[in-house]
């Protein structure tokens, strides 16, 4: 892995006459006047009627990643004003955080519960209402803000839009949002082995990737120049620089709270070299003893005892959903005669699969074991699409995600023949998607641009898509850094040479179709929003 459509409708038209001395709020939009009774004499000339206000109609909220429907109305939209407050619904009080939250950020009062006053916002739960997961309804009327969702993840996008709203426009228009992402895997992913990244720049990118209502952070811990994370498994493994396990829990809570899963990556039988530094005997060797860099000896049961331990042991400190295996590169398979210079591994392959077994049956045999223990440990497992080898004594398990990164590698396949098989695939694509430090090679740092005008979910490997038909089997993508050569960049060059493709990527993955704007007028709104 290395080398919206708006939808307009017109609202009844403002009336213009207004009574004696009444004052009309423009918020209202409203009209007041006195009725003389009928056939009662005039005492006096009529008063010229005061006008009031008309709007024309709203336009969309101007966010990254833009909405998918806004029902235009007629009205000022909505700012906050001195006593405005966050008010959580009454049986949603799961909103608290997600309310406190958006107070802060908009400099308003917040109230846990009571009457929704004019200038307010309500926050909502609505697991009845039928919606998509992640999705939600944001309502401007009447100068009160209402944001319901099926889930909290929901709810708490459509605060995002409406910070973004805010900031890039002055005010929330008037209107109706209906809003849900078009993919349910939206992210980044960090390669913190080879390069140190500290726990705060971590926690930075968090709050990035929410405002864009991306949702999972890969952390690839481990590999031949570093081991990240403390380990009390297997202190030997870990390297001088690295995440202790409290500043872990506290990426894990900051996560958490902003709806973000982070997801461990300990990518075996290859890039090992870290572990194997503190276990030279489990190195790979060929039959002449000339030693394969990162790669595992497979054949001897201790190395799947320590690899076990570490997975089994992250499993427990990661609450989320999913564990990455990797399985990518493994050296024994890079050679023309695997089963000739890696004797030992063909006699294990063929006491485990039979005669007829080889070193890719082998290989495959552990990415299934692997997956079988973070699987144990409640998680969804995933690896690199070049671990999952086509024929052979062992097919890989079907349950295992796809995350297709490359179609350069020994064992990659076109990205149509993983999902005819009708396995699910993450979009990593190489092509677009990889910020590869130091450019080696042939590498090129991603733009936001070309990822905006060129790049779809359904464009896994190169530059062409993959058949329609297979849509509903990539699940998303993730920006990936990795650190090929560590001090081409500091933490704070990577920070901003990922800002724009990591926008684009988040637009591209919540909402379908051809972006409205154009790159430039993007570019621009990006800059508005910080």
């Amino acid at each position: 892995m290395w080398h919206s459509r708006r939808v307009r409708r017109a609202a009844p038209a403002v009336a213009a006459a207004a009574a004696l001395s009444t004052v009309v709020s423009c918020g209202a939009g409203g009209s007041a006047g006195a009725e003389r009774a009928q056939g009662t004499p005039r005492a006096e000339a009529t008063p010229t009627p005061s006008p009031t206000k008309t709007y024309p109609l709203s336009t969309a909220p101007r966010t990254i990643p833009a909405v998918r429907e806004h029902e235009a109305a007629r009205g000022p939209g909505w700012r906050a004003a001195t006593g405005s407050a966050v008010v959580v619904a009454k049986g949603s009080e799961e909103l608290a955080d997600e309310g406190r939250l958006l107070a802060g950020e908009l400099k308003t009062g917040f109230r846990s519960s009571g009457p929704v006053n004019a200038g307010d916002i309500e926050l909502s739960l609505d697991s009845a209402g039928g919606g998509a997961p992640e999705s939600y309804t944001l309502t401007a009327r009447d100068d009160r803000v209402r944001i319901t969702g099926p889930d909290e993840a929901g709810v708490f996008y459509g605060t995002r839009t409406l910070k973004q709203a805010v900031r890039s426009g002055g005010t929330m228009p008037e209107g109706v949002v209906r809003d849900r992402p078009d993919r349910p895997q939206r992210g980044l992913n960090v390669d913190i082995a080879r390069k140190h990244f500290t726990a705060d720049w971590i926690e930075a990118r968090l709050r990035e990737m929410a405002d864009l209502k991306l949702n999972v952070l890969g952390l690839h811990f481990s590999d031949d120049q570093g081991f990240r994370i403390a380990s009390d498994t297997h202190p030997e493994v870990v390297s001088r620089e690295h995440l202790g396990k409290a500043e872990v829990r506290r990426i894990l809570a900051l996560a958490r709270s902003l709806h973000i899963t982070v997801v461990p990556e300990i990518d075996s039988p290859g890039h090992l070299g870290a572990v194997m530094r503190a276990h030279p005997g489990l190195q790979l060797r060929d039959v002449r003893g000339v030693p394969r860099q990162g790669a595992i000896d497979i054949s001897d049961p201790e190395s799947a005892r320590i690899v076990d331990d570490l997975l089994r042991e992250y499993a427990r400190l990661f609450p989320g959903r999913w564990f990455h295996v990797g399985a990518d590169e493994y050296q024994a398979l890079t050679v023309s005669d695997p089963q000739a210079s890696y004797p030992q591994l063909a006699r294990a392959a063929e006491r485990k699969y039979g005669p007829d077994a080889t070193v890719q049956d082998l290989a495959t045999g552990w990415l299934n074991d692997r997956a079988a223990v973070v699987r144990a440990g409640q998680k969804q497992p995933k690896a690199w699409n070049d671990g999952f080898f086509r024929g052979g004594a062992v097919s890989p398990d079907k349950g295992i995600e796809v995350e297709y990164w490359t179609g350069k590698e020994i064992g990659a396949r076109p990205p149509a023949e993983y999902l005819a098989e009708g396995r699910k695939v993450v979009n990593l694509n190489d092509e677009y998607l990889y910020y590869v430090l130091g450019e080696p090679n042939e590498f090129t740092y991603p733009t936001g641009r070309r990822i905006y005008e060129e790049w779809t979910p359904l464009v896994l490997r190169g530059t062409a898509p993959v058949p329609e038909r297979y849509s509903d089997q990539i699940l998303g993508g993730r920006l990936a850094i990795w650190g090929d050569r560590a001090q081409a960049q500091t933490q704070d060059q990577v920070a901003a040479g990922i800002r724009m493709p990591l926008r684009a990527v988040s637009q591209k993955l919540w909402t379908p179709g051809r972006p409205a704007l154009t790159w430039t007028q993007f570019n621009a709104l990006a800059d508005r929003l910080g």
